[in-house]
């Protein structure tokens, strides 16, 4: 049995990360400030799965990455065999109203988890980051495009926390594994993010708020598949880049919206707005490297994961529905 310290585990992604390595038979501690930039009761819906995992192997720490105090206190008291970092402040637009604290924990928060790596001889860091750095790159997007010119504050706070990363491999010998994220979706997902969103507006009558005219397109990615490569990614590998995506055809929102109203057998309106120009048209991931380097495919196609996102909603109404939008 392996020791991980998972950052951010009350998040969507970190949550069902923290469920499978409990499953697999690890004892995981987890961190999170459970912060209030979407519903605090769907982080602690989240919550309760880890914590009343039959294995009892789950420990809870509240609490910041940004806080090296806090930090210190948790290497102080854990030999942990690796460290996975999904912590974060998420969202590009939110980004552009608050990009201080992007910074301080997407950048300052990561390099406080490798600085104590560094002390107490941590040797694995997984770095959850995004494709919003490909912005303006040719497709499929590749882990070798340069990605220097971000255009959120976002994805700026991602690159200095892949950039910080390389820099401890680099001086201490930290193992790095950073895994650019493509579109994640799934039951009990983030409110911001368009998949939740058009469920609940679908479901309760409410218009389509629809930045652009819905062509937009997106290479969808199962939390679970997410998941697992994040996983897969505890491998050494020196210091790798790889990219976690459908890897098939982008789908567009206009599909999606016209999937979702069949499954919720309610018609869609739809308020059309400008596009936001800190968004990305199209995102579509090369996921050749992760199958060659860490043995990861997805295997969650759209119509299931829709599926499974619709029924999860469905099936916790009415306090799904009651869950404030940020």
């Amino acid at each position: 049995m392996s020791t991980y310290l998972v950052t951010g585990c009350a998040g969507f992604i970190a949550n069902e990360v923290a469920s499978q390595l409990l499953e697999a038979g690890h004892r995981v501690v987890g961190i999170d400030n459970l912060n209030d930039y979407y519903d605090v009761r769907l982080k602690e819906h989240r919550l309760e799965r880890l914590l009343e995992h039959p294995s009892g192997q789950f420990e809870m720490v509240r609490g910041d990455i940004e806080s090296i105090d806090t930090l210190k206190a948790v290497f102080d008291s854990d030999a942990f065999d690796g460290v996975l970092n999904l912590a974060a402040r998420a969202g590009v637009r939110y980004s552009m109203q608050n990009p201080h604290v992007y910074m301080t924990t997407n950048a300052m928060g990561s390099l406080n988890l490798l600085d104590q790596m560094q002390k107490h001889g941590v040797k694995k860091y997984v770095l959850a980051s995004t494709s919003s750095l490909y912005a303006g790159q040719p497709m499929p997007f590749v882990e070798t495009l340069p990605v220097n010119t971000p255009i959120s504050p976002y994805a700026a706070s991602k690159k200095s926390a892949e950039a910080m990363a390389f820099s401890y491999h680099h001086l201490y010998d930290i193992d790095v594994s950073v895994c650019r994220y493509f579109t994640v979706y799934g039951p009990a997902g983030r409110p911001d993010m368009c998949i939740f969103r058009f469920i609940k507006w679908i479901y309760e009558g409410t218009p389509i708020e629809l930045f652009g005219d819905g062509e937009q397109s997106r290479d969808f990615t199962y939390v679970s598949d997410i998941a697992a490569g994040t996983i897969a990614a505890l491998k050494p590998v020196g210091y790798e880049v790889v990219n976690l995506g459908g890897g098939g055809t982008p789908v567009s929102l206009n599909d999606v919206i016209a999937g979702l109203e069949r499954r919720l057998n309610k018609k869609a309106e739809i308020n059309y707005k400008e596009f936001h120009k800190a968004d990305i048209k199209t995102t579509s991931a090369d996921i050749s490297k992760a199958k060659e380097l860490i043995g990861w495919v997805p295997k969650i196609e759209l119509d299931e994961g829709l599926d499974a996102s619709v029924d999860w909603y469905l099936k916790n109404l009415p306090w799904s529905g009651q869950l404030e939008l940020p």
